[in-house]
């Protein structure tokens, strides 16, 4: 009987070890629930224009609403962001975030609130995630998608969501709350290239929890949680892109390289759930990144 109780004991100290940081100093606060960090913006403009799909080329697109750096155009490109401020609350996160717009018939729907996007672990692995490269620009979405492709996409998370509906693969008819969505990035490279002809072939989703031989590198998995402030009566609502199966979003890197690698490592690969400070309210004793002005602590 000793031995059985001494080989169950046994039993959940091995399980419980398995869920503890893989660093030497874990101790039982630092069970992983999360591995992430959140970078918070607010709407900067909006226009008919998407520097990666149409480089060079003003109007050509839907109209996209821009969060983020402040300098971008048709014209954009990596130099420019660099040049460029923010609407983040890290001033060192001069990426370009941008999105089809919402309409309710011909009035844009915009927010003054801060959108959150998470950058995540896309692989069970949380502790080999690399920081993107300087420059890596990608589309996540479709804005083909049918209904059925956009809720057996690999990026969606409940499709979209307002008061207490969720698993709606089109705009709804009527909303309790604001209107909101969720949508994940492929989060594995290729190693190599910065873009591809059709802005998603040099990404790929994790296989099974990791990433393919294919595209061997593990980067972040950005999450987009956008909300609107509409509700009620939804008729008249919709995309720039069209239905809302046709959500999608465009990710330009444009982060100090140091800052990021920062934010990756103590937050990503320490298995935190970091707020855009890098700092886990759950487990202070892990400290922080930046201070109180968003700055990097060296």
């Amino acid at each position: 009987m000793r031995l059985r109780h001494a080989a169950i004991a046994l039993a959940g100290l091995a399980a419980a070890l398995t869920t503890l940081v893989a660093i030497p100093t874990a101790t039982a606060d630092d069970l992983v629930t999360h591995h992430e960090f959140q970078a918070n913006c607010t709407v900067d403009h909006t226009a008919n224009d998407d520097p990666i799909v149409y480089p060079g080329v003003p109007g050509a697109s839907h109209n996209h609403t821009f969060i983020g750096n402040t300098n971008v155009d048709a014209y954009t490109d990596l130099d420019d962001l660099k040049q460029g401020n923010t609407t983040c609350l890290v001033p060192d996160d001069q990426s370009a975030y941008w999105f089809p717009t919402l309409f309710r018939g011909t009035e844009p729907i915009l927010t003054d609130w801060h959108l959150v996007v998470y950058y995540k672990s896309g692989v069970e692995d949380y502790t080999t995630v690399e920081p993107f490269p300087e420059g890596l620009r990608f589309v996540a979405g479709d804005m083909m998608a049918t209904a059925q492709e956009f809720q057996n996409a690999p990026g969606q998370v409940e499709g979209y969501e307002c008061g207490e509906s969720f698993h709606n693969w089109d705009i709804p008819s009527y909303c309790s709350s604001w209107l909101n969505i969720r949508y994940q990035s492929p989060s594995c490279w290729d190693g190599v290239n910065l873009d591809s002809p059709n802005h998603k072939s040099h990404m790929a989703y994790p296989v099974g929890g990791s990433c393919p031989t294919s595209h061997p590198v593990p980067v972040p998995m950005i999450e987009f949680k956008i909300h609107w402030p509409v509700q009620g009566d939804m008729t008249g609502v919709h995309l720039a892109s069209g239905p809302g199966s046709s959500w999608h979003y465009d990710f330009f890197n444009a982060w100090e390289p140091d800052t990021l690698a920062a934010m990756v490592e103590h937050c990503i690969n320490g298995g935190l759930q970091c707020d855009s400070r890098g700092y886990d309210l759950y487990k202070p004793h892990r400290g922080q990144v930046l201070d109180e002005n968003y700055e990097l602590i060296r």
